[in-house]
């Protein structure tokens, strides 16, 4: 056996092992991790958002903030600060910390800690169940509003348009396929995508898509006068509008445009443009968009 060798009087001790987590909050071989998906608060209260409780979790299996840190994509300041508010709404902390220096610490969640993080994984399965007797009846028909109405409403994208429509066709070619999308009111909108994108998106007709276009994305015309030879353009999309906003920049102007059926595109152009186009409200003009400019979303 070998002998163990006394620690010198006064060496720091290092980082103390953390605790074991709750057997619930150990990973799942072959799961996802926990998850956090409510904003808990009451009118006029704090607000816990769901990235704390996911941070907390994180702490939970790191044992260390600047690891949790690390894994959430943060910086261990913001983590620090999220910890501290967090400690802050309960009459006792959530978290308990270490300091190590440059070695590190480690931090380790209290017993109220994990009580919290179990409410909240409560909370969620309550939710899982909620949503699950929403979903049998959305299948079902049995509701008074259109169930994809729900996506149009979450969903987030940095394109300035997004517009919601049914898929008519889908052709497939050698590389890329021709997506048709029915926008209402006669009105439709041609997407190119690769074969491979459309058959990972399961697009085919009587599906709904989202059509999602930059605003650089989309050039503008004004038709021809009577008389004058018909316009006539590259792009798959020619869609008819009028001016119905114009916002000017420092150097370029953000043109809105009704196309009819309530729906609205936005084209970005340069001043020089709008000018010599004679854009202002009530301009009929038309917007002209290349099927590669069209990406599609599904839900």
């Amino acid at each position: 056996m070998t002998a163990r060798t006394p620690r010198p009087p006064g060496t720091p001790r290092g980082p103390r092992k953390p605790p074991p987590m709750p057997p619930e909050f150990q990973p799942r071989r072959g799961g996802p991790p926990l998850e956090a998906s409510l904003t808990l608060g009451r009118r006029g209260k704090a607000i816990v958002p769901a990235a704390r409780i996911a941070l907390l979790a994180e702490i939970g299996r790191q044992g260390s903030i600047s690891a949790a840190a690390n894994r959430q994509g943060i910086s261990y300041r913001t983590a620090w600060d999220a910890v501290q508010a967090l400690n802050n709404l309960f009459p006792r902390p959530l978290v308990e910390g270490q300091p190590g220096g440059a070695r590190g610490g480690t931090a380790s969640l209290t017993a109220d800690g994990w009580a919290v993080l179990r409410a909240y994984e409560g909370l969620n399965t309550e939710m899982k169940w909620v949503l699950g007797a929403l979903e049998l009846r959305l299948r079902s028909g049995k509701t008074d509003f259109d169930p994809t109405f729900l996506w149009s409403l979450t969903m987030k994208t940095s394109a300035r348009n997004m517009l919601r429509g049914e898929i008519v066709s889908v052709r497939e070619g050698a590389v890329n396929a021709e997506v048709v999308l029915d926008l209402g009111d006669g009105r439709s909108l041609v997407a190119g995508v690769t074969l491979e994108a459309a058959r990972e998106l399961g697009l085919a007709p009587g599906e709904p898509a989202l059509a999602l276009i930059n605003a650089g994305d989309i050039l503008l015309a004004v038709p021809p006068a009577p008389g004058e030879p018909p316009l006539h353009t590259s792009a798959r999309n020619d869609l008819e509008g009028v001016v119905s906003r114009l916002e000017t920049g420092a150097v370029n102007a953000e043109v809105h445009v009704d196309i009819g059926a309530g729906k609205t595109l936005v084209a970005m152009v340069t001043h020089a443009s709008a000018e010599a186009l004679g854009l202002t409200p009530g301009v009929p003009v038309r917007a002209l968009i290349k099927a590669g400019h069209v990406l599609l979303a599904v839900g």
